[in-house]
């Protein structure tokens, strides 16, 4: 049961922030500058990005911390999802693993 709300937040946490990431890049290509400047257009998107950039670095952590404790493998993949899909997909996608482990032991 709980393995499978992980699934799905997961699969929101894709494809929520990519339904308004691709159509930005069709538009723009991979156009870094632009990308930023219109991250910090404002105090309120300012405060969006900054806030997901601190629970990236928490998500790293306990990721690092829970991960080692638990003897779970591969550890950088949820590091890497995190900076390609974004929090949103890396932090259920650890939870998911981490409960699947959990069950194992």
């Amino acid at each position: 049961m709980v393995s499978g709300i992980y699934l799905l937040l997961c699969i929101l946490g894709f494809a929520l922030p990519y339904s308004q990431f691709v159509p930005f890049l069709w538009e723009h290509g991979l156009n870094v500058q632009l990308f930023v400047e219109q991250l910090f257009v404002n105090r309120i998107s300012a405060f969006f990005a900054m806030d997901v950039a601190v629970s990236s670095l928490v998500l790293w952590a306990f990721v690092f911390w829970e991960g080692t404790r638990l003897k779970m493998r591969f550890l950088w993949v949820y590091v890497v999802s995190n900076l390609l899909l974004g929090v949103s997909f890396a932090l259920p996608l650890f939870l998911l693993m981490r409960q699947r482990q959990l069950e194992l032991d």
